[in-house]
């Protein structure tokens, strides 16, 4: 049998005989080198994100990312029975497939419903939230809890919030439950310069994720 062949690193790949692969990890530099090895097995292992595109029928959206409407609920709420800020009549709810890739991040933006988000495979995906009350959030999306991840988090309606990912290659895909329902007429898309002069304190994010 062939010995194992891999990269001279302190977080290396060793591909082995009879094709058996391996990600070796220094655990002095844990975090990141998970976020390689995570990265390694959604782009080299599994499914690529120009797969799900084409799979799942997704279409570039305003905010930056590739995304599918999958549900538009056929039960309609009245004007006169929602919460304030919305301008019509809603569905109860929908929901979306939400892809994002490296330098193709989602742009600050709010909605007036809540958003439900949902991890499914890929890398984390981080979502940085600032509340109505100016608190800055940063969620983190994806399958190991032991990193402080979770496969859901919830955005109320009124905040703005962008997301991305943070590994170097790869992708993440998400899915985004609206109730009530989604309308672009809700969807407001931040400018720069008004995020920055409101919250002036978070320059550092707010420059990252807006256009």
């Amino acid at each position: 049998m062939r010995p194992c062949k891999g990269t001279k690193s302190h977080a290396h790949i060793q591909q082995c005989s009879g094709g058996a692969v391996f990600f070796v990890l220094n655990l002095r530099d844990y975090p990141r080198n998970y976020n390689r090895f995570v990265a390694y097995i959604h782009t080299e292992m599994k499914h690529t994100a120009a797969y799900w595109i084409e799979k799942l029928g997704l279409t570039d959206h305003v905010e930056g990312g590739a995304f599918a409407e999958t549900y538009r609920s056929p039960l309609v709420l009245s004007k006169a029975n929602l919460p304030e800020g919305h301008t019509g009549d809603r569905s109860v709810a929908t929901a979306i497939y939400f892809l994002l890739q490296p330098g193709r991040f989602s742009a600050f933006h709010r909605i007036v419903s809540d958003e439900l988000w949902h991890f499914y495979t890929g890398v984390p995906v981080h979502v940085y939230e600032i509340t109505s009350a100016g608190e800055l959030k940063h969620h983190i999306l994806g399958d190991n809890p032991d990193l402080g991840q979770s496969f859901q988090c919830l955005i109320p309606g009124g905040s703005w919030f962008g997301s991305r990912i943070e590994a170097e290659s790869g992708y993440g895909l998400v899915g985004c439950t609206v109730s009530p329902g989604f309308d672009f007429e809700d969807f407001e898309l931040a400018a720069h310069e008004h995020l920055m002069a409101s919250y002036p304190q978070y320059a550092d994010i707010i420059k990252q994720l807006t256009r």
